[in-house]
């Protein structure tokens, strides 16, 4: 299709992850008071992934959740159309712990600053480290990511696709210029 690159398949994104997990264990010293977030809906499947990647290397289960920030995003009265709200799923103590966030895409920062708003409704935790599956720029807050996986720089005519098994049937991240899709 024209103005659709693959930049990143099934195979790279898994390598992608598992470096992922060992940065995330790397930098933390470990699994100890660790748990992990993801953002709803791929940010959601990201977790669980990096969460079996864990389980693999340190033989743990990491307590692991999903948070949905539907109603805490700034545009949410902008929106014309009824939002689409899910339930967050945090069923264990962050107070004092280590908060891997998860998400796939860090554009403007918008909507993790719209996370983090939401996870003080949950607690205090010790920390809190953003993990991004691709960074393609743009920010409006000064906001970054601990981990990263791919830093695609994109134009304001390109958007950053990101494919997962569990929603999309394909793994895969493309790189779509929205002038000729």
């Amino acid at each position: 299709m024209k103005g659709k690159s693959k930049i990143v398949d099934s195979e790279g994104l898994d390598r992608i992850i598992t470096r992922m997990s060992h940065e995330i264990l790397e930098h933390n010293k470990g699994s100890k008071n660790l748990v992990l977030i993801g953002m709803r809906t791929r940010g959601e499947f990201l977790a669980k992934r990096i969460w079996n990647k864990i389980k693999e290397i340190e033989n743990v289960e990491l307590p692991i959740g999903v948070l949905d920030v539907t109603l805490y995003r700034d545009d949410f009265r902008k929106r014309l159309k009824q939002p689409e709200v899910s339930v967050s799923n945090i069923t264990f103590d962050i107070n004092d712990k280590n908060v891997i966030l998860v998400d796939d895409v860090l554009y403007t920062g918008r909507t993790v600053r719209s996370a983090l708003n939401a996870l003080m409704d949950f607690g205090r935790p010790a920390s809190i480290q953003l993990c991004i599956l691709v960074d393609r720029g743009h920010r409006e807050l000064p906001i970054r990511a601990e981990y990263v996986g791919k830093n695609i720089p994109t134009s304001q005519n390109e958007e950053i696709k990101v494919k997962m098994t569990e929603v999309d049937n394909e793994d895969a991240i493309f790189l779509i210029d929205i002038n000729n899709e």
